[in-house]
């Protein structure tokens, strides 16, 4: 009975995505043709995310544990760990100030209806292509040059083996920091593993802890920014983690 509840559960998500993907997706779609009106069409954006976050029963609570705060005039790669579609979401929902692009997988693309819009305001890597990869920073450096932040989950996918707590860290959002001298916002997600996991028969509605663990600035040593990236937000799922 579980189970099918889950699965209507998840029917609902299809339902809420094709309806809302459409409404504020062509607005987004018209918008992004300018790259000066992008900051109005991540507010549509930030809309969808609202309607979908929400629209499935989710909420979330922010606990501080820094008191640094963004400049809203400077721009950031935002990164977290990664354990659900609905991390992208969160981020649109927690990024208000700072419009920001996603480094997404290739493959997305070929999501009807939602693929065209995506590829407008994403940078897209082929991960089976190392020219694709090399090529990310400079399309990167593009979007913040235009004002927007970047989006980063350094983990680059969500593991099979769901008892790992945070996968290695691939060096992409740290060696972009160091690049163009971008400081690095640190978030942990938790909670978002066992309430909307990819697993379409589990999950429920439900309350996410977010952890903003604060801000570091670039490095000459991206292996460095990365390690303490990596040790903030272990720390944090480990001693916060239920």
């Amino acid at each position: 009975m579980t189970k099918i509840l889950n699965y209507l559960w998840r029917f609902w998500l299809l339902l809420l995505a094709f309806v809302f993907t459409v409404l504020f997706g062509i607005p987004v779609y018209i918008l992004s043709f300018s790259k000066k009106h992008y900051k109005y069409a991540y507010q549509f954006i930030r809309y969808w995310s609202y309607c979908m976050f929400y629209g499935m029963g989710l909420r979330y609570e922010l606990t501080r544990l820094s008191d640094q705060k963004l400049d809203k005039t400077q721009q950031y790669v935002f990164i977290s760990n990664h354990t659900s579609i609905m991390d992208i979401m969160m981020m649109c929902i927690l990024c208000r100030d700072h419009p920001v692009c996603f480094v997404g997988k290739k493959e997305l693309v070929k999501i009807p209806i939602f693929g065209t819009i995506y590829k407008r305001i994403c940078v897209m890597v082929d991960r089976g292509s190392a020219r694709s990869r090399a090529d990310v920073y400079r399309r990167c450096a593009e979007k913040m040059e235009e004002g927007n932040s970047i989006v980063i989950f350094p983990e680059g996918g969500v593991p099979d083996d769901t008892s790992i707590i945070l996968d290695e860290f691939k060096d992409g959002a740290f060696t972009l920091s160091s690049k163009h001298n971008s400081p690095l916002v640190i978030y942990t997600f938790a909670g978002l593993k066992e309430i909307f996991p990819f697993d379409n028969s589990k999950g429920y509605p439900g309350k996410v802890k977010v952890y903003f663990n604060g801000i570091l600035e670039p490095s000459d040593s991206p292996k460095n920014l990365k390690a303490e990236a990596f040790d903030k937000i272990k720390k944090t799922l480990l001693e916060h983690y239920n």
